[in-house]
């Protein structure tokens, strides 16, 4: 039978689950942040060089990570119902769907992940997601654990949060606070006043309509803000931006202090 999903149980239960957002496309680094504790990590394709083999190894990678192991949560780079086929077989159970904007297309997504006759997704006998084949449960079991969560990312798509979030079958409705800013006039301001409300609202109205709301938000205190008003995945972090916070914090460092010493013997 299929791996129980302990991320979509986690969220159908009201548990708030920290993630880290991951846009370094290598098996080495998706194994190592899936051991740092976080409960989920978001594995893209949509602005990374990431493709579906190489998701295949960071899939690989995550599971290789036997002790704290984060639940991945990869993003195809649209809402395309041969890559959710594709990404669904080789053994993502949660997809995170990106600039979702009616309830029509939340249904074709719910569609994309269900096998007929509730889908369209196409069969295939011998995949990943089945063990190849040796677990013969598969085709009947899948629905169960698996997890959508679509991307609300426009001024539009907020305006119809209650029809999509509504769909039978969507797990989580994702705000997207980047697009969403510039969706609103703030494009590289998603801290404005305006757009702060509208996630804000946007967070209210998800968990009312009985669905988990996600969000991406690297400043701690507004990631806490956000998980006190109710938002359910949220990802605190991004590896990309950790190491080059870092790389360039240590270089400032160094480079100065060798500025200081310079300037201090020179007469």
């Amino acid at each position: 039978m299929p791996t129980p999903n302990t991320f979509k149980r986690a969220l159908a239960a009201g548990t708030p689950q920290i993630g880290i957002w991951s846009t370094l496309p290598s098996p080495y680094v998706s194994e190592l942040i899936a051991g740092a504790g976080y409960d989920w990590v978001l594995l893209d394709t949509e602005h990374t060089p990431s493709d579906v083999p190489l998701m295949l190894q960071q899939l690989q990678a995550v599971d290789a990570e036997p002790a704290r192991r984060s639940a991945a949560v990869v993003r195809p780079a649209w809402n395309d119902p041969v890559l959710i086929k594709r990404y669904l077989d080789i053994g993502a159970q949660s997809l995170l769907l990106p600039f979702v904007q009616t309830a029509d297309e939340a249904r074709a997504a719910v569609a994309a992940m269900r096998y007929a006759p509730r889908g369209v997704r196409g069969m295939g006998g011998s995949t990943r997601a089945s063990r190849f084949g040796r677990d013969a449960a598969y085709v009947r079991e899948a629905e169960r654990e698996l997890c959508l969560l679509v991307q609300v990312e426009t001024r539009e798509a907020l305006e119809r949060i209650e029809a999509i979030a509504g769909v039978d079958g969507v797990d989580g409705v994702f705000i997207g606070p980047a697009d969403l800013s510039a969706s609103m006039g703030h494009p590289g301001n998603p801290t404005h006043p305006e757009v702060r409300a509208a996630i804000d609202d946007a967070i209210r109205r998800i968990r009312a309509c009985g669905k988990a709301p996600g969000i991406l938000m690297v400043d701690e205190a507004r990631a806490r803000e956000c998980l006190a008003q109710g938002a359910l995945f949220v990802a605190v972090a991004m590896d990309l931006l950790l190491l080059r916070n870092a790389a360039d914090a240590v270089a400032a460092k160094f480079k100065a202090g060798a500025a200081a010493s310079a300037a201090g013997g020179s007469y």
